[in-house]
């Protein structure tokens, strides 16, 4: 089974340190990133398609980032 993940966050390196992390653990960058502004915040945020490869068939309640 393919496991899909869509890690955002505000522009910062704390949110390149979770894509970092998620790569270290064997996810796969998919697509390209998104990066928008966020007029309720003022801040810019990004986010990050990944996917991993995992044992077993498809569970609604698997926690994702813990495969």
């Amino acid at each position: 089974m393919i496991a899909y993940r869509f890690l955002t966050g505000d522009d910062s390196s704390e949110f390149c340190h979770k894509v970092t992390r998620a790569l270290s653990e064997g996810w796969v960058l998919h697509g390209n990133p998104a990066y928008g502004f966020d007029a309720a915040t003022g801040k810019m945020r990004c986010g990050q398609a990944v996917t991993k490869e995992v044992e077993g068939s498809y569970d609604p309640d698997a926690k994702l980032g813990q495969l």
